[in-house]
Formats: C-alpha cells, sequence, structure tokens
C-alpha cells in the first residue's frame, strides 16, 4: 500500500471549483454603509477588477491560466499521504489519510491563493500589494508570490503572533517583503488605536483595517489590497487542493469518503480541501464534513450569522457571515491563523444550509494531538492544523468505539517549524484553554447591533 499518493504535473486541475452557485440557498451580497448591495466598481479602489470579476462569479468553474499553473508547478501537485503510523498508534480500523500542504516553499496552503493573487495584479499593471498576517503564513506566502511576479509587498502583523513568531518576519524580508507589526504608527486607524489601547495585543480586523488604508491612500493608483482568506475568489483559489485530493484517492480507488476535516479560521484552507465533496454531498454523497476551530473563537459554533464589516475600521463592506464582532479582540493563543473574528461568507451560508458540522476544540488538546501526530507520522504541524488533527484523532477513535471502517481526510495545512514556541510552552505546562462564554459572545456580538440582518 502506497504511503504517498502523487499525480503529475499534468493532471493538476486545469479549472478552480466555484461553490457559490451550487448552494441550495443562494448567496446575499455583501452590502455598503447604506445597506444598498456594493457593486463590483465600488471595490475598484481595493481590487483589481480581473479578481473583482472572479469574486461575483456565477460560473461554477473558472480556467486557470496557464501562466499561473506554471508558478504553482513549483511544488504541486502536493502529496496525500494515508497515515499508517497514525492509525497504529490509534488502534483505528479507520483509513486516515492527509493532504500535504506543508511542501510549498512557504510552508503552507497560502501560495495557492497568493500566487493568482499575485499574477492578477500583475496583468492589471499594479506595483504594489498590501495585506495582513495572522501567524505569519500568509505574509509569508504573499511576499514569496510577490517576488515571483515582481511586485513590492507590504505586510502588516497581528502584534502578538509579531512578538511570538521573529522567524516569520525574516521569511517575507528574505522574499523582499516589508513586515509591520499592527497597530502600527503608519496608518490612521493604527494611531487611533494604539492611543486608544497602546498594550493590546492586535487583530487580525486591525491588521486588515491599516492595510486596506495604506492601499486606498496611495495617490499612484498603483497598490491594492490582498486578503489570505475570507473572500469568494479566495475560496476559489484554493478548491485546488481538494480537486487533486479526489484525483489522488481515485488513482488509489478509494470510492467512499466518510469524513472530510479541516480547520478553520477565515476558511481558505478548509474550503480549499472540502468544498469539491461539498458539491457531491449537494448532489448526494453521505459525507461529514467538519470545519474546526477555536472553542476561544467559536465563530461558527456560537456566533449568529449576520451581516458585519470584515475589519474593525469599518473600511470594508459587509459581509453575511457568522461573526463574534467585528471588535472582537482575540485571547492570545498560539493559532494565530485562527483568530478572526468572522468567517468566509461562503463556508458560512453552507453552515446555514447544513452542509457543515463545525467543532470547537481547546488549545491544550490540539496541542496533545499534534504531539501524538508528530511521534507517529513525523510531521510537526502548525498550531492551526492540529486543530484539523485533533479532530481527525476524535473520529478516529469513534470509528474505533463504532468498529466501523471509515475513510477520514484531512487537510494538513502547514507545518510548524516556525511555531515552536507554543509547542515549548505546551512542554512547560504553561498554555491555558480558553473557552468563550455564552456572556462573551452576547457581549462581543453587540458591535454588529444597528447593522442590516441577513
Amino acid at each position: 500500500m502506497a504511503v504517498k499518493v502523487f499525480l503529475d504535473e499534468a493532471d493538476m486541475p486545469k479549472q478552480w471549483y466555484n461553490l457559490g452557485p451550487d448552494l441550495p440557498t443562494p448567496m446575499q451580497p455583501p452590502l455598503g454603509p447604506d445597506g444598498n448591495p456594493v457593486s463590483p466598481d465600488m471595490l475598484t479602489p481595493v481590487f483589481p477588477m480581473n479578481l473583482i470579476e472572479q469574486e461575483v462569479s456565477q460560473d461554477s468553474w473558472i480556467d486557470i491560466p496557464e501562466e499561473v499553473r506554471a508558478l504553482l508547478y513549483r511544488w504541486r501537485p502536493a502529496p496525500l499521504h494515508r497515515a499508517y503510523g497514525l492509525e497504529k498508534a490509534l488502534n483505528t480500523p479507520a483509513r486516515i489519510y492527509f493532504k500535504n500542504e506543508s511542501v510549498s516553499p512557504a510552508g503552507s496552503h497560502k501560495p495557492n491563493t497568493a500566487i493568482p493573487q499575485a499574477w492578477y495584479n500583475k496583468q492589471f499593471g499594479i506595483e504594489r500589494l498590501t495585506t495582513e498576517t495572522g501567524a505569519g503564513q500568509w505574509g509569508s506566502a504573499l511576499s514569496f508570490a510577490s517576488a515571483l511576479v515582481g511586485l513590492e509587498c507590504k505586510v502588516y502583523m497581528v502584534r502578538i503572533s509579531f512578538d511570538q513568531k521573529p522567524f516569520r518576519k525574516v521569511m517575507m524580508e528574505t522574499w523582499g517583503g516589508t513586515c509591520i507589526p499592527s497597530p502600527s504608527d503608519t496608518t490612521e486607524v493604527g494611531r487611533k488605536i494604539l492611543a486608544e489601547m497602546p498594550d493590546t495585543p492586535g487583530s487580525l480586523g486591525i491588521a486588515i483595517s491599516e492595510a486596506v488604508e495604506a492601499a486606498v491612500t496611495d495617490p499612484t493608483g498603483k497598490t491594492r489590497y490582498a486578503l489570505g482568506s475570507v473572500l469568494n475568489h479566495v475560496m476559489l483559489h484554493q478548491t485546488i487542493i481538494g480537486l487533486e485530493t479526489k484525483k489522488q484517492l481515485a488513482k488509489i480507488n478509494e470510492k467512499k469518503v466518510d469524513v472530510v476535516i479541516g480547520c478553520a479560521g477565515g476558511g481558505s484552507n478548509f474550503a480549499g480541501l472540502a468544498f469539491p465533496f461539498v458539491k457531491d454531498k449537494i448532489e448526494g454523497a453521505d459525507i461529514d464534513i467538519i470545519p474546526v476551530e477555536p472553542a476561544s473563537c467559536p465563530t461558527l459554533t456560537k456566533a449568529p450569522f449576520a451581516y458585519d464589516f470584515g475589519d474593525t475600521a469599518h473600511m470594508t463592506p459587509l459581509m453575511p457571515m457568522h461573526s463574534l464582532g467585528h471588535k472582537f479582540i482575540p485571547p492570545p493563543i498560539h493559532a494565530g491563523g485562527l483568530r478572526y473574528h468572522g468567517m468566509a461568507p461562503l463556508v458560512s451560508a453552507a453552515t446555514r444550509d447544513g452542509l457543515l458540522n463545525p467543532r470547537a476544540i481547546g488549545q491544550i488538546e490540539c496541542y496533545k494531538a499534534a504531539v501524538q501526530f508528530a511521534r507517529a507520522e513525523g510531521i510537526i504541524v502548525a498550531p492551526e492544523t492540529s486543530h484539523a488533527v485533533a479532530a481527525t484523532i476524535q473520529e478516529a477513535i469513534k470509528a474505533r468505539e463504532e468498529g466501523r471502517e471509515k475513510v477520514i481526510v484531512f487537510g494538513l495545512s502547514g507545518h510548524g517549524l516556525m511555531d515552536l514556541l507554543g509547542y515549548e510552552k505546551y512542554f512547560a505546562g504553561e498554555l491555558e484553554d480558553h473557552y468563550m462564554s455564552d456572556d462573551e459572545v452576547r457581549e462581543s456580538v453587540k458591535s454588529m447591533e444597528g447593522l442590516p440582518k441577513p
């Protein structure tokens, strides 16, 4: 039996899959401050029109340009692994597979959208990109992609992660990017927040506000903003993960998948693996699809489905999504990439339609699972990925207790070699779990009072 399943480069998908048109309930549009739907033209100060066209597309399949495929060939197709070691350690009848996105140059799934976003911006005549990053994976990926196509890149990194993960900044700088801790004194919104909360750990919502402000205030008009998660076109680009996975499973004659698992913060890694399987579920397949989030940021499991801003300073449109409120400041857990207040509208809509079964897990259980996985399979996973590993172990134990053979597929979204401080604190017994209470959720979502309702 193969431990790794590979595809030839010629077998890499030639199209991305867009879930939106296939959802049972039509997607609701983003809204402007006046409560009216946002037109594509209103997004042009922030994004190039060629990406806006993908954002609003009602086509189920969108061609991947050959030039983009040529850049993705540097590491794609990514391998699918059979987790024999973990199966043995758990004594489970389940067959466990993981899609290994840690093999990219940046060490995560993020380049799958960073490459096309940088390429489309370059084609549109843009010279500079701004963005935010949590744990640093997206900032690293966009710096890498910008270097390949010849763009400048400025990254606002959430301050707590900037302090916890200093080598992420070095990665960005190696690829020519500039990394700034957020909130910063380089933007109006950053200065305002520092004046109000000088000791804030920061948040993705604040960092997004700074990055958008830096883009739209460039007098040359040659700067645009790039987002690593949440938006439709980002989910689209990531579906190359699940499309490859389905081809690899077919190659080894796995005819039915029972459980699909991915960690979920903004939604891109989860959507990339899961959306091609959600399509199968819409068409009648019996699949349990599980997005896994931190118990400290229970967006899908506790937050309402509402219209909310994607950032703290109200610079983005109102989006229909599960949200803890745009003023939410998350606890400083080590899974920095999962500390966003909202969830991708497409992931939120699929949850609303009953296609997904979200789950929240505390960080201590996640680190325990990550250590067990490392000792069984060898790969030290990112703190974000550990949430998917923890849920996979839960499902494999469930299969053992039920005495049922199951096929479980999870997304290994990135390695943790830049995140070892969290492991060090876990071994030292210094980590704490943060479980957001219902009262805390009710207080947090008050920032959405008075906004339009979906």
